[in-house]
């Protein structure tokens, strides 16, 4: 981690690494002017790493094991006070396969409950995003008129008191008679806040990068934008994508961005 702490406002712990993942999170952060330290997932985060002041916490693909529970204790305490916390979806996320997080100090602070079994939905047909209320994390998007897809996301229960934003609808696709039929089968929670003390918290389903992410990361109107964070790789996403996680991002932690681009 960076000596330089006074403006790396998020600590951002997991998706694999820098050269694979992460580099989607991280270079939109990069772009938009927020100060990060990034911690792989494969690497312990210590308690003395955990107390250090942060604006907002963010759990990608980070097993719970790598997280002793006096470290998760550490940043609670800077949740309660008043940072943010945001877990977002994917494979050792909630519980997902190895991510393991139900029955833990973190899992409490949640607005979702996680399940105590295997949570993940592979989405071999069309999974759509729904708006399911009006908040400024979802404002400014066309979820009507050209809702995302995605291609997995993580099983979860909100919270009561929390507030579900962002709903996906599974369906059950057939083409018959030269036409497709779209049936609606199951819908889930994709994306739900709540607080933590004086703490802002939100739970992501689904992932940011590739492949759970789906059609989301390219999101948009035709306009294409690109980022690099340092000693990653350069990505491309689309315009809405680069939006939602801005908002996302900086509803969560308070934090201020630079002009998208």
């Amino acid at each position: 981690m960076s000596d330089k702490q006074a403006d790396k406002h998020v600590l951002y712990l997991g998706d694999t690494s820098l050269s694979g993942a992460a580099a989607y999170l991280e270079g939109r952060m990069t772009a938009f002017g927020i100060g990060y330290d990034y911690v792989p997932s494969d690497r312990t985060l210590s308690t003395d790493e955990a107390t250090r002041p942060r604006k907002l916490f963010v759990l990608s693909d980070y097993p719970a094991a790598r997280l002793s529970r006096d470290a998760q204790t550490a940043i609670l305490g800077q949740v309660d006070r008043g940072a943010g916390l945001l877990m977002i979806g994917g494979w050792e996320s909630f519980h997902g396969h190895g991510g393991n997080w139900n029955d833990t100090p973190i899992a409490n602070a949640l607005p979702v409950e996680l399940s105590a079994e295997d949570d993940r939905i592979n989405c071999d047909q069309p999974a759509l995003l729904i708006k399911a209320a009006e908040h400024e994390i979802v404002a400014g998007l066309p979820w009507a008129t050209r809702p995302p897809t995605v291609g997995g996301f993580n099983r979860v229960v909100a919270r009561p008191g929390s507030e579900a934003l962002l709903l996906v609808q599974r369906f059950r696709v057939a083409y018959d008679a030269g036409r497709f039929e779209f049936t609606p089968i199951e819908q889930d929670p994709m994306l739900v806040i709540g607080t933590h003390g004086r703490g802002r918290t939100a739970a992501l389903a689904t992932d940011l990068a590739p492949h759970w992410v789906g059609g989301l990361v390219d999101w948009g109107d035709g306009e294409r934008v690109t980022a690099q964070a340092p000693g990653s790789w350069r990505i491309e996403v689309g315009n809405f994508y680069s939006q939602f996680v801005a908002n996302l991002l900086t509803w969560t932690g308070r934090l201020h961005v630079e002009p998208l681009r």
